[in-house]
């Protein structure tokens, strides 16, 4: 597996678990599983810019994606192919040079155009078919780290970036 030059990630079903959650005073909640911060801090450890693509738009996501510093966050997009193929314009570089993690019908033509694609194991099965690697992990569970964990280790960096915490 290449080592990318631009991480996207959707975020409901990757980084939660699909879930909406809703209380009586009409306030929405999503899980994020903090693992999943550490497949971002290998991606800044080795320069590699990060952006969320999501098609639900919330403060929520916007409030983690600050938190975990994310280089571009992109919300209530119905094409996220077209706004990759504008990320990548403006980067010079090719979707072919991305790394893409996504696990519904949404995410179908960027994990085909996307250089290496991948999705969470509980993902449907007619995105499991079309991409090039899936994770042991259900979304929500670590899914988005096991992805950047793999491609930082087909690329033999795991020491590189685990230099500073040893």
């Amino acid at each position: 597996m290449m080592l990318p030059k631009l991480v996207l990630t959707d975020i409901d079903g990757v980084w939660t678990d699909a879930g909406m959650y809703y209380d009586q005073k009409e306030n929405e909640l999503k899980k994020f599983n903090t693992s999943d911060s550490v497949g971002v801090l290998f991606c800044k450890k080795l320069n590699i810019p990060i952006g969320i693509i999501t098609g639900e738009e919330t403060e929520i996501v916007k409030r983690r994606s600050e938190k975990l510093k994310i280089d571009f966050l992109y919300q209530g997009v119905s094409d996220k192919l077209s706004v990759a193929q504008k990320l990548c314009k403006e980067l010079n570089i090719s979707l072919t040079d991305v790394a893409y993690i996504g696990d519904d019908i949404g995410d179908i033509q960027l994990l085909k155009a996307a250089g290496i694609s991948c999705c969470p194991k509980n993902a449907a099965k007619y995105i499991k078919d079309i991409v090039d690697f899936i994770t042991e992990k259900n979304g929500g569970d670590g899914a988005f780290r096991e992805f950047i964990e793999k491609i930082v280790r087909d690329n033999n960096l795991l020491e590189t970036v685990l230099q500073d915490f040893q």
